[in-house]
């Protein structure tokens, strides 16, 4: 080989380790067969899928662009959307959605109806810890439990996980048959690395379906991945480094509300960068006409076939949006918190944030607008707290602040030092609020309400709540004490 040969390959070389690459990320996640748009954060006209669909259009046209789904594109029961058509929309992302992650709830309607909802398809579902009965996982691409793109000259591995909290969540009947779950981090450990030493990525991407929590716990024991699309908590997150690890995390909040948007910029092959954030779909962005269209028309039907759905249960003389609903006192958990503890005449009331997935709207309130910002059915449950432990409850909640698992309360107040509850007070009377406030006794004993699905299934409260006095399910069904406040107009806030 002459010399100039040699210069000439070590000049192409030197060439191609210093272009720059960049990939886009665009995620989307807890859809939950919200096709229509709706108001969130207190604003109108929010997502949609003709919205979506539009968008993805656009980023692909940039080029060098994948979508991922994180899942939870059913909800049985609310909107009515979901029950009535089910997966008729997951066709309309054929070319524009990349894969999708399995989410707890599209298993909702059982195994044979998500079949044939996978049949409709033409991008993969993945989920490495649904296993057969012999462990081998029961999604795959090619005889692999994941996903390998290139795209602008890098290869990218595309992996989901099902949380481990799915064993709960979904029930067993409505599994695929001989099916499982498996732990995920050991699933995680092993794709990981199979993508880092066989398949020789560039980056590593897990794109649902676990709680931010987990999420941000499998970053720390399973080096190796860059972004994680997070999924499943409806939480609202920028583009952010997990502290403590060299993962990139970013969260889309819920209903298509949001677009996660993450760059990928690559030296050669070496990821040099990650940026991005949020995308707002808001009404200034244009919708797809032929999925507008779609949508359009099958919303009409569904109003014609269930009128009872949009039947108005009442009035609000303002509007209760969910702003916050995981980081602070949102004006949605406040009314709903206050009007069941007074039904329940307890000194404090409390609910997970996890329990509201929406606003309520100024004026009219239908009941599609009530399930979709409330869906759950829960009864309320009491019990006989010392001030002490009604101390340690709020130190948990106070714990899990900017998660599902902070509570919307109403009956007590605080305020937070070093992150822990302090100075704090409750309802001399709970069946006079106007009577004040007082200083919480650690020795005293209150009464203390909370949903049956707080009390008795949320991981630390269950635990607390086994520990108070008389712990007890009661008949008081928290959806119908919600709807009488609203055809009785609307409780008062709680003073604070």
């Amino acid at each position: 080989m002459t010399r100039a040969l040699l210069l000439l390959l070590s000049f192409a070389l030197l060439t191609a380790c210093q272009t720059t690459r960049t990939v886009t990320l665009v995620g989307l996640s807890d859809y939950h067969s919200h096709a229509v748009p709706f108001t969130s954060e207190g604003e109108a006209g929010r997502g949609g899928v003709a919205r979506a669909i539009a968008y993805f259009k656009e980023a692909k046209g940039r080029g060098d662009t994948l979508v991922l789904s994180g899942g939870d594109t059913l909800s049985k029961g609310v909107p009515t959307w979901s029950d009535e058509y089910q997966c008729v929309e997951w066709p309309w992302f054929n070319g524009w959605v990349d894969a999708m992650a399995l989410g707890n709830h599209d298993m909702d309607y059982g195994a044979e109806v998500f079949e044939r909802c996978r049949a409709s398809i033409t991008y993969p579902v993945l989920s490495a810890n649904l296993v057969k009965e012999d462990g081998t996982p029961y999604f795959q691409v090619e005889g692999r439990p994941y996903l390998v793109r290139e795209v602008g000259g890098v290869r990218l591995g595309l992996f989901a996980l099902a949380g481990p909290d799915f064993t709960r969540l979904v029930k067993q009947e409505n599994l695929p048959a001989g099916t499982r779950w498996a732990d995920g981090r050991e699933a995680a450990k092993r794709i990981v690395a199979e993508l880092r030493e066989r398949e020789h990525v560039d980056a590593v991407v897990l794109f649902g379906h676990e709680g931010r929590e987990d999420d941000e716990a499998l970053a720390r024991e399973v080096p190796g991945i860059d972004v994680i699309l997070g999924t499943h908590s409806h939480y609202r997150g920028e583009l952010r480094l997990i502290p403590g690890t060299r993962t990139y995390s970013v969260s889309p909040y819920q209903y298509l509300a949001y677009l996660s948007e993450v760059r990928l910029r690559f030296r050669g092959r070496k990821l040099e960068q990650v940026t991005g954030g949020l995308v707002k779909l808001d009404a200034s962005l244009p919708e797809d006409p032929e999925i507008a269209a779609r949508v359009a028309q099958l919303q009409q039907r569904l109003k014609e076939k269930h009128p009872e759905r949009f039947q108005v249960l009442g009035r609000l003389p303002r509007a209760l949006p969910d702003d916050g609903i995981a980081t602070g006192e949102a004006p949605i958990g406040q009314w709903a918190t206050e009007a069941v503890r007074q039904a329940a005449g307890a000194h404090a009331f409390f609910s997970t944030s996890s329990s509201f997935r929406g606003g309520l709207p100024a004026g009219e309130v239908t009941v599609e607008d009530f399930y979709a910002a409330i869906p759950y059915r829960n009864v309320v449950a009491l019990a006989e707290m010392t001030g002490a432990q009604l101390l340690e409850w709020l130190t948990l909640m106070e714990s899990r602040r900017g998660l599902d698992g902070f509570s919307q309360f109403s009956g007590v107040r605080y305020t937070v030092k070093d992150g822990k509850p302090v100075e704090v007070e409750i309802l001399k009377d709970p069946a006079h609020p106007e009577a004040g406030y007082t200083r919480v006794d650690p020795a005293a004993t209150y009464r203390v309400g909370t949903t049956d699905f707080q009390a008795y299934t949320a991981q630390g409260y269950r635990e607390l709540f086994a520990k108070a006095g008389n712990p007890r399910r009661t008949a008081l069904d928290v959806h119908t004490l919600l709807i009488g406040a609203l055809k009785a107009g609307a409780a008062p806030l709680p003073a604070r």
